[in-house]
């Protein structure tokens, strides 16, 4: 039993049954047992899964002439800068070293008071904690977290409350008896603080996820639990060594974004933008390597980023201002 296990299992013993919220926010961002903050490699061979951000340089360069594009488009603001959030390991720092760089990581950095620039977003949101709820054909009732011997297992709790069920009524769309859905009211929070401190600019948001009319892909929901590059549905085994995902409702972020009066400047797949982004110099910037070997596994980067994870994950590109 991991040393986070015993953290929730006292704190069922003492409270009763948790929202899976609170139990993913502590198995991932536990100061001292979460599985980002343990100091431990969760990404690439050694580690747990691989995200667009391992396929270096080519994703950072790509990227780069995107926000470069970006910044054209605000007029070459002086003060110009790029805020990622769930920057992670830093890994695009290297990419982003000649703009101002802010990273943010959850629990630990707030966004700046004022932005003037492009607010990045790499998955980032399919990170954030999410509740769980059952529809029962009627109606929906939330699965909490309670301990049934040395397991953590799934236990009926209530009705969801005002803030959930507005986002279950608006963004989700029940089908048969016991379809699960997520609901993650911190990615609406976020973008909404987003906002608030876009003075003019972009959030730029990658991730993958779905529509509302594409949940009947998903009966089950959509978490997810990924150990040694193996995916598994058992998302409460071993709290705080598994990384815990759930895909990202599009249409909550865009209609969200539409009532804080951000305009969608692109909603389409990552393989689109990254063409957008390398089609000015034909990817003569993204390619550039000495010697064959870098070459080649540049060239092998490009085809898994358009071809692979380019049409698995989606861009959403939203403009702010000026105010």
């Amino acid at each position: 039993m991991t040393p986070l296990a015993e953290i929730l299992r006292a704190e069922i013993a003492a409270c009763g049954p948790i929202p899976f919220d609170r139990f993913m926010e502590q198995a991932l961002y536990h100061p001292e047992h979460g599985y980002y903050r343990r100091g431990r490699t969760v990404f690439g061979r050694q580690g747990d899964f691989y995200t667009a951000e391992q396929l270096q340089p080519v994703f950072g360069i790509l990227i780069a002439q995107a926000v470069r594009a970006l910044r054209r488009e605000m007029g070459e603001p002086a003060d110009f800068q790029v805020v990622e959030l769930g920057a992670g390991r830093g890994e695009m720092e290297e990419a982003f070293v000649e703009f101002r760089y802010v990273p943010v990581e959850w629990g630990r950095a707030a966004l700046p008071l004022r932005i003037r620039g492009v607010v990045f977003a790499n998955e980032f949101f399919d990170a954030l904690p999410v509740r769980v709820f059952r529809w029962t054909g009627s109606e929906y009732v939330e699965l909490l977290v309670d301990c049934e011997g040395e397991r953590f297992a799934w236990t009926e709790g209530g009705a969801p409350d005002g803030a959930h069920l507005r986002y279950l009524k608006a963004f989700a769309q029940p089908q048969d008896d016991g379809v699960l859905v997520e609901t993650c009211l911190p990615a609406l929070e976020w973008l909404e603080r987003t906002a608030n401190t876009l003075d003019h600019g972009y959030v730029f948001l990658i991730d993958y996820g779905y529509t509302r009319r594409e949940m009947v892909r998903f009966p089950q929901g959509t978490l997810m639990a990924y150990r040694r590059h193996t995916a598994s549905a058992d998302v409460l085994a071993d709290p705080g060594s598994i990384d815990i995902t759930a895909h990202v409702n599009f249409t909550a972020l865009f209609e969200q974004a539409s009532l804080l009066g951000l305009e969608c400047v692109r909603q389409e797949t990552l393989a689109r933008t990254l063409l957008w982004a390398g089609e000015p110099d034909q990817f003569a910037a993204a390619l550039q390597a000495d010697g064959m070997v870098d070459e080649t596994r540049r060239r092998l980067q490009l085809k898994s980023l358009l071809f692979g994870m380019g049409e698995t994950f989606r861009t959403l590109l939203l403009k702010a201002g000026p105010k």
